[in-house]
């Protein structure tokens, strides 16, 4: 097979040789940044991107599912690395770290929402791959170490799922529009949102 002129030549393509699947994988983030569909991210138009031949992209990525789930756990890296910044910014610790998390998981998916979409795309994002899922259950992990400073054992695990059941609906919601145009084009106003809706108390039983 061929190398084309913009695999060999890094002045024209921007990168070595060696460098082709993260500029694949930065090529695919790009499209999505710009509001591209997840649905219809493959390796044809990465490649078009990346400015390499249609083929150069199963070097590194056997099928399109192989592109989604690395563009996908670049995104998990992301949202863990915002959740692991907003818990040491809470003020003091404890439910204001949780809350600040909280924001941020909205903030991120308002920011990015075609990246969001596509990492929690289940199949499409290739969410069986084993590095897709190890970068989820990272990002996860900052949530459930948190809630296991305030709850006991069982109690902490159930909080968790259910702190992270509520920031992802109202998550969805944002970027669906539902909630206003506004908040959908603003993730400062989304987390803002997101931070009054978590510290809403349950109304008494």
């Amino acid at each position: 097979m061929s190398t084309s002129k913009a695999e060999s030549n890094p002045a024209k393509g921007g990168y070595h040789h060696g460098d082709l699947r993260e500029a694949l994988v930065a090529a695919g983030l790009s499209i999505l940044e710009e509001g591209g569909d997840p649905a219809s991210l493959g390796l044809r138009e990465t490649a078009r991107r990346a400015g390499v031949s249609a083929m150069a992209p199963y070097r590194h990525f056997p099928d399109k599912d192989a592109l989604l789930a690395a563009v996908a756990t670049v995104g998990f890296e992301r949202l863990r690395a915002a959740l692991e910044v907003a818990d040491r910014g809470g003020k003091g610790a404890g439910r204001e770290a949780l809350y600040a998390q909280g924001a941020a998981y909205v903030a991120f998916a308002c920011a990015q929402p075609g990246l969001f979409r596509l990492m929690f795309g289940g199949a499409r994002s290739g969410g069986s791959r084993p590095q897709a899922l190890c970068e989820a259950s990272a990002a996860y992990a900052v949530l459930a170490e948190r809630v296991a400073t305030l709850l006991p054992g069982e109690a902490a695990a159930d909080e968790a799922l259910r702190s992270w059941a509520l920031v992802h609906g109202i998550a969805a919601l944002v970027i669906d529009g539902l909630l206003g145009e506004a908040v959908r084009t603003d993730p400062q106003a989304a987390a803002a949102l997101a931070g009054r809706l978590l510290r809403l108390e349950p109304i008494p039983g």
